[in-house]
This record gives C-alpha cells, sequence and structure tokens, in this order.
C-alpha cells in the first residue's frame, strides 16, 4: 500500500530536524515524527507479513533491543564506517530472497551462498560485529530466541540512529533462512554502473517504488565506495563535474591500479545528513547508479533530490518509510525458517 503523496505536505519546506526548535520543542518534534512513522507503519502491513511487529520481544526479552544497540554503539565508536556496512547488509540481505538473515550464512556442500557474490565478495563488512551481537542477545535473554534476519534490520537502523539519522521504529519476527543463493545475490543486487532504468525495474521487482529508491539511495550519506566501482564513471561520464572527476583520478583512483582504494561517498561520509543529494545537484555523485538519479529534467526524481538537498526532515521521513518497507520483503514468519544459534551457519 502506497503512502499518499506526501503526508507532510503542509509541512514547511525548509523544516529540518534541526531547522524546527524555533517551531517545535524537540520532544515534541520526534513524538510527532514517532507518530508519523506509526501510521506508516500500518499502511505498510500486508497479511503476508502481519506476524511481524515492534513489540515483538516484548515479553520473550525486553533486553535485546537494547543490547543490540550497546554492541553496535561500541562498534561505531571503535570504527565509524562498520555502521554504513551494517545498513549496507540489511540492503543486501532484503533484496536477495527477502529479509532472512541469508547474507551472513557462509558456503556449505549443499549451497554457495551470497557472500561471494559480485556485490558482496571484499567487499560486505560488518559479519564479526553481527557475531558479537548474536552471542550478547542470548547471553542476556537466556536462549536462543532473537533471529538472525531480526539483528541485521536492528542494527542497521541503530547505525543510522547513532550516527545522526532518523530512530525509526523496526518491525520484528523474522525467522532465518536454511539456505542462501550466489547467484540469486547476483541477479538480484543493483550495481553502481546501472543507469536509472535499471534501478528503477530493480527496486520495483522487490515491490518498491521511484520515491523509494531515491530515499533509500541516501544511506549513501554513509560509508565509502572502492575505486573500482567508480573508475569508469570518473573517466567516461558527461554528469559529472570536471573538477571532481580530476581530483580523483590524480588521487585514489588512478586509470590503472588502486581498485581498493577508499573514497567517501559524500563530504560528511560519517553522519547521516542530506549532503549526498547537495552532491548530486553538483554532479558529485560518486557513483554513476547515484548521479542518475538527478537528471536535469524536471522528473520526479530531480525533484525529489532537490527536496532532500534542503529538507532533511522530508528526507528522514522517507528514508524511514521506505527502510520500514524494505524490511518487509518477504520475510520468514510463523514455522518458516529458524532461529539459528549461529549466524553464520543453519542449525
Amino acid at each position: 500500500m502506497a503512502m499518499p503523496w506526501p503526508l507532510y505536505k503542509h509541512i514547511p519546506l525548509n523544516l529540518s530536524f534541526k531547522a524546527t526548535s524555533h517551531l517545535l520543542p524537540m520532544a515534541s518534534l520526534k513524538s510527532f515524527f514517532l507518530v508519523f512513522l506509526l501510521i506508516a507503519v500500518s499502511s505498510i502491513l500486508k497479511p503476508a507479513c502481519a506476524q511481524l511487529s515492534r513489540n515483538f520481544y516484548r515479553r520473550i526479552c525486553p533486553q535485546a533491543l537494547p543490547e543490540i544497540r550497546k554492541v553496535v554503539r561500541r562498534a561505531i565508536r571503535n570504527e565509524t564506517r562498520i555502521g554504513a556496512s551494517l545498513l549496507r547488509l540489511h540492503f543486501h540481505d532484503c533484496f536477495v530472497n527477502g529479509c532472512d538473515g541469508s547474507v551472513l550464512l557462509d558456503d556449505t556442500a549443499n549451497f554457495i551462498g551470497e557472500k561471494t557474490s559480485l556485490a558482496n565478495n571484499n567487499s560486505a563488512r560488518g559479519f564479526n560485529v553481527i557475531d558479537d551481537i548474536k552471542s550478547a542477545v542470548n547471553r542476556v535473554c537466556r536462549g536462543n530466541v532473537v533471529s538472525c534476519a531480526d539483528i541485521v534490520a536492528v542494527a542497521a537502523r541503530d547505525s543510522v540512529a547513532i550516527l545522526g539519522g532518523p530512530d525509526y521504529p523496526v518491525l520484528l519476527g523474522r525467522r532465518d533462512a536454511r539456505t542462501a543463493s550466489r547467484d540469486a545475490a547476483n541477479n538480484n543486487l543493483p550495481a553502481p554502473f546501472f543507469n536509472f532504468s535499471q534501478l528503477l525495474s530493480n527496486f520495483q521487482a522487490h515491490g518498491l517504488d521511484l520515491k523509494d529508491l531515491v530515499a533509500l539511495s541516501g544511506g549513501h550519506t554513509l560509508g565509502f565506495a572502492k575505486c573500482a566501482t567508480f573508475r569508469n564513471r570518473i573517466n567516461n561520464d558527461t554528469n559529472i563535474d570536471p573538477n571532481f572527476a580530476a581530483s580523483l583520478r590524480a588521487g585514489v583512483c588512478p586509470a590503472s591500479g588502486g581498485d581498493n582504494n577508499l573514497q567517501p561517498l559524500d563530504a560528511t561520509s560519517g553522519r547521516f545528513d542530506s549532503v549526498y543529494y547537495q552532491a548530486l545537484l553538483k554532479e558529485k555523485g560518486l557513483l554513476h547508479s547515484d548521479q542518475v538519479l538527478f537528471k536535469r529534467d524536471g522528473s520526479q526524481s530531480d525533484r525529489l533530490v532537490q527536496r532532500y538537498s534542503y529538507n532533511r526532515f522530508a528526507f528522514n521521513i522517507d528514508f524511514s518509510y521506505s527502510m520500514i518497507k524494505m524490511g518487509n520483503i518477504k520475510p520468514l514468519t510463523g514455522n518458516d525458517g529458524e532461529i539459528r544459534l549461529n549466524c553464520r551457519k543453519i542449525n
């Protein structure tokens, strides 16, 4: 079910979390934000995922969510970049056969998993943090009651919140897959060289729409990309600031070599903000798949990029809604799947 476009249309265009202190007390603003998202949650729920609930662990382990946040906070304190990695894990989990924790599985004699897929091999990170969370949660819950799929979803949200983004509600009660597929990952995860039509088709295949595409791409406000993922862009794309491209060619991404050299995805890669969209307006998107969101043709995509670039409140709301929506892609519930004791292998 789509959210009416847009529910916040009467909010002043310059409204943002930082800029609203003169309009609303921060506590009131946060309450409004939570109520807004709870309305959004009710619009997302479908019969197939009706067993997901914000309060799923309230009775069986009320300590679970605070413990997850504690471990995520400690991990980010040790390495800020890990927050982006945990967010990316959730994306890559949900886009391959649903949000079922399959991205975490190591290869077995029966299947080749997702970790060695084109998008994940030597790229996906954060598995050790998920292991740490699982051990900590099992300890405080005195048993194996929290799924790895839920841990991935909550760790992504906590990373966003800790790094300055919205603390959106996460629906819980997912169970873990008993298999994984490298082929499915190769066929479902969008590539950094995708054009706009390919990106939109990919998102639509997962029940997401154009607004979700633009909002969720804002996750690239956090983290880094390897030279190999943007070398072609800085050498061949025309929709790129020439000085920006030249600085990258002369620095972290030469014509040959340095494939694994890292470049921040935006100028504030350790803070969840709207600088990513501001960069797109200046044709300084690092990845080809980022810059195609702003085409200078007056399209809906252009309008969303422009809006998010100056209205962080709108971005936070839409990002939160789209994350909740993405988190509901084909979850395993009830008696389907299992709750893994070790997130890397089936029970």
